[in-house]
């Protein structure tokens, strides 16, 4: 490895992992990450530390399961005095900087009424962060201000920008569950001159965002992170994270990115049920993803529109990396593929995260060294806390004592052909809201942390699809038992007790 080389950390949020032409995927078109894999190593066997943004994104920063940094949900920040690897990566030496979307600090609810994301520079800066050019998500961009909501309202797009966010909201939270409009709602649908008819079936049909593509937020993060690129004039060696917010919901891409697909040719999926008895955690989510009335076509529709936003957040990687090229810094920096979650994308009935099925539990993971090489797989079991231990060791930095992660660094330094190419951890911890999950590879428990009941078992050599729960199988009894004394011997050593108490007492749900 050169001597402490620039890192560019691409991290898009709600990817699924199998999202990627690289991996194998039948339809969805990622050219430029599928180059950027065959010069570099994909983890094919990535999952996250928590299935939602604030927890997953934590964890990652810290080095620290979620029971150990406490941030059980969305609503719940960790202390921006915690350990941090971009802290410890500014006082080596680094210039660091972000461009887009870090969740290190509460959106939406809760903020008061005309807030930026610049009133939370001195929080960014506390984690470590120099250079901040930070969004919210789509949604929370209604009720936050940020430098993208800035250039939009100097273009006159905002009211529509907003408009269109709003009736995502009505559409998407409120009518899937009631057909009744408060007269709070009421108001803001006349203030943005929204129609929504409450009998429409197709209430998840997210149609484009009615702004020209080269505006979408996720094209004003990638040219703003091709022009950090190509301005950046300092000796230090750089950490960028550019934090593209798709492609989470909603799955508003440009119809020129929808047009690369066909619906007819999009795979449907799994449309089954969560298998009897269903966790209550798993019926609120039912619940809240409303698709009851399903079909293939509209699975298929819905699923081209987020391989829409996967394309447009690919073309702007190929335009970043582009950028690294021109200015001959290609060859000098290791780039960084993942994702904070996955996204469920219709499977069992579900759509967003909170989960720990597979759509939800595993991550994409490409990592090209600076330089490159010939491309090559590993299929270890990885997690973000490897993917921190990463990120310190590329830059020369001691690893945290605290931090279960190993480097994947040195695995790539080695080649596909050592011994450990192939080797991972024995066992993926991911855990919120007051559930923890462990994955060995094969079996894959799922627990309620409080009353240590067992919650879901699925065998995933046998049933890869997650269809059969067996939790409840005497012939599963022993592997049960030993998953427990997994989760038992994890939660001893990193539960914080006091931080999972006011978390109880909260009463909050995980979103």
């Amino acid at each position: 490895m050169p001597d402490q080389p620039n890192i560019l950390f691409i991290f898009p949020d709600q990817q699924r992992g199998d999202t990627l032409g690289c991996v194998g995927h039948p339809v969805v078109r990622t050219p430029n990450l599928d180059k950027m894999a065959a010069e570099g190593v994909i983890f094919t066997r990535c999952y996250t530390n928590s299935p939602l943004c604030t927890p997953a994104r934590t964890s990652l920063q810290t080095g620290r399961y979620v029971s150990e940094h406490g941030a059980w949900n969305n609503q719940i920040v960790a202390d921006s005095q915690s350990p941090s690897f971009v802290r410890n990566l500014r006082d080596a030496g680094y210039h660091t900087a972000i461009i887009g979307k870090s969740h290190l600090w509460r959106h939406g609810m809760g903020q008061p009424s005309g807030t930026h994301t610049n009133d939370k520079i001195p929080i960014m800066r506390d984690w470590g962060f120099e250079d901040i050019h930070e969004l919210t998500g789509p949604m929370a961009s209604t009720a936050h201000d940020s430098p993208y909501t800035d250039y939009l309202k100097e273009r006159g797009l905002l009211k529509a920008y907003r408009g269109y966010q709003f009736e995502y909201l009505i559409r998407n939270y409120l009518l899937k569950t009631s057909r009744v409009i408060p007269p709070a709602i009421q108001d803001l649908m006349e203030e943005y001159s929204l129609s929504i008819d409450v009998n429409n079936g197709a209430l998840w049909d997210d149609p484009p965002l009615p702004l020209p593509p080269e505006d979408h937020y996720d094209s004003y993060v990638g040219q703003k992170s091709v022009d950090w690129v190509k301005a950046y004039d300092q000796e230090k060696p750089f950490f960028l994270m550019v934090g593209f917010p798709g492609p989470h919901d909603p799955f508003d891409s440009p119809q020129a990115y929808r047009d690369l697909y066909r619906p007819e040719d999009i795979p449907l999926g799994i449309m089954d049920y969560p298998e009897e008895p269903i966790p209550d955690y798993l019926r609120r989510l039912l619940d809240l993803s409303g698709l009851k009335q399903m079909t293939d076509s509209y699975l298929q529709h819905m699923r081209v529109a987020y391989y829409g936003k996967v394309s447009l957040i690919d073309d702007y990687i190929g335009r970043i990396m582009g950028a690294l090229e021109k200015r001959g810094q290609l060859d000098n920096t290791w780039i960084i593929y993942s994702s904070d979650h996955g996204e469920l994308l219709g499977d069992h009935r579900l759509c967003h995260k909170m989960t720990y099925y597979e759509g939800a539990l595993h991550i994409p993971c490409i990592i090209r060294p600076a330089g490159g090489v010939r491309g090559w797989r590993s299929a270890g079991l990885t997690d973000h806390l490897d993917l921190t231990a990463t990120l310190l060791d590329i830059a020369g930095v001691e690893p945290f004592k605290h931090c279960d992660g190993r480097s994947l660094a040195r695995k790539i330094a080695a080649g596909p052909g050592s011994g450990d190419a192939q080797k991972g951890r024995e066992r993926i911890f991911s855990e919120l809201a007051g559930m923890a999950a462990v994955f060995d590879g094969r079996y894959k428990l799922v627990m309620e942390i409080k009353t240590r009941e067992p919650l879901q078992l699925h065998d995933l050599e046998t049933d890869h699809r997650e269809l059969h729960n067996l939790v409840e199988k005497k012939s599963h009894e022993f592997i049960r038992r030993e998953l427990l004394d997994n989760l038992e011997e994890h939660l001893s050593a990193h539960l914080d007790e006091e931080k999972f108490k006011r978390f109880l007492e909260s009463g909050a749900r995980p979103y």
